[in-house]
């Protein structure tokens, strides 16, 4: 083709040292339909097909609406109204339970993980109490570097941890133990700091706090989840959702008949709490970026930036371990080896 020269192949006895010319790349313009530009939906329907997977964790105290929430974000009873004992002593231990949801919109089904953590910051001694949750992200990249070294890797199956929603009690700031549980996950997990019952703010004291909470984590470099600014996406959209963190949002299972409008929310003498009016929480801005905006942008970050630091690092360790024995072994004189390697033959086979 033009721009590339012909007589650039080495001949026999022949040596070149200059560079070789550069390929010039020329945009051509089609006559006609080739089809190529079929290939989206090629992968449109194949990933249909396929369907979808998403692990989303929920990490906050008891009584922050958590399950709530969930509820309020996928319009499903996926957390059933939980019946509390009358007393009882508090869990002295986090436990870390999963439950898996089918849900299916628009002929698009998605396998939704959720992650519990009752007992989180219950107990009188919250020491280390984010240990378990830590382990439990860890194992789970652990389970998938595993099924990535295995022949058939066509059905691994990704259980990795894809977002955090981390629930903040309100107040005036940040608790001790929520700086440091996001210190310790925040190269981990990506995590999106939301402010619970946000309804018993007023909106004077929620947008204080929400500078507070914001300011309190860049100063201990918390790294929370940012939102992806390309030439694709609107910088405008994605900005205001930044604004807007942390989240404060208001969770409802119920559903008000509101003049002949059927709307979830809390209903209190003085007014209504409205979960998808804006004015009145972020809920609808949460949802944009669960499920509707940036759902494939947290499982790449979780894939190609905390996953690889996991992987490289988990990779490094074992590099290292066997450099330090061959290491070791070099080191010793000849007659220590063929001692040891005399003790690895049985005794039957010695002559």
């Amino acid at each position: 083709s033009s721009g590339i020269n012909a007589e650039w192949p080495l001949r026999p006895g022949v040596l070149r040292t200059e560079t070789p010319p550069a390929v010039t790349c020329v945009d051509k313009e089609l006559n006609g339909y080739v089809g190529f530009a079929n290939l989206p939906n090629q992968v449109f329907r194949k990933s249909v097909k396929r369907g979808f997977e998403f692990t989303l964790m929920v990490v906050g105290a008891t009584g922050l609406g958590k399950s709530t929430l969930i509820n309020s974000l996928f319009l499903s009873s996926i957390y059933e109204d939980e019946k509390y004992p009358v007393a009882g002593t508090p869990n002295k231990t986090v436990k870390v339970q999963n439950s898996t949801v089918y849900l299916v919109e628009g002929g698009v089904s998605l396998k939704l993980t959720l992650v519990d953590t009752p007992g989180f910051g219950d107990a009188i001694n919250n020491t280390k109490c984010w240990k378990p949750i830590l382990e439990y992200i860890d194992s789970k990249y652990e389970e998938y570097l595993n099924a990535e070294g295995h022949v058939n890797r066509s059905t691994v199956v990704d259980n990795r941890v894809h977002c955090c929603l981390y629930f903040i009690s309100p107040g005036h700031g940040l608790k001790p133990l929520d700086i440091e549980f996001m210190k310790q996950l925040h190269e981990k997990v990506n995590i999106v700091p939301v402010i619970g019952k946000a309804d018993t703010l007023t909106p004077e004291e929620c947008v204080e706090f929400k500078a507070n909470v914001m300011k309190e984590i860049e100063f201990h470099d918390i790294k929370i989840y940012q939102f992806p600014i390309d030439e694709f996406d609107e910088e405008e959209e994605a900005q205001d959702l930044q604004a807007q963190l942390p989240f404060a949002v208001v969770g409802s299972n119920t559903m008000l008949d509101i003049n002949g409008k059927k709307l979830r929310g809390r209903m209190y003498p003085w007014g209504i709490a409205e979960v998808e009016n804006p004015d009145h929480c972020d809920f609808i801005f949460l949802r944009n970026l669960l499920i509707r905006t940036h759902m494939q942008d947290l499982k790449d970050v979780t894939n190609n930036v905390l996953y690889e630091n996991f992987r490289c690092n988990k990779l490094a360790a074992v590099t290292s371990v066997s450099l330090d024995s061959k290491l070791a072994s070099s080191n010793r004189n000849p007659l220590a080896q063929f001692e040891i390697k005399k003790k690895k033959v049985p005794t039957a086979t010695l002559r």
